[in-house]
């Protein structure tokens, strides 16, 4: 089945005009309220924050280091 240039234009031009009235996302992930996206944005970003916590803890990075604070020599003086 072969299809004609004007389908192909006109479905062209219905998908550019309902993608171009949505703004940001097609789905909006945060509430149009400014003080309860405050509240968002704060709780996402605090998300972000405590992933690299997590790494570190994954990754056995938090342990304390029992290097000593100053270079010895370890040969023969």
């Amino acid at each position: 089945m072969r299809t004609t240039p004007r389908f192909t234009i006109t479905w062209l031009l219905l998908v550019a005009s309902v993608l171009s009235t949505c703004t940001g996302c097609l789905i909006p992930m945060y509430s149009g309220d400014p003080v309860r996206r405050t509240k968002q944005l704060i709780h996402t970003s605090e998300d972000l924050r405590a992933i690299t916590d997590e790494w570190e803890r994954i990754w056995f990075l938090d342990q304390p280091s029992h290097m000593k604070p100053y270079r010895t020599h370890g040969g023969i003086l």
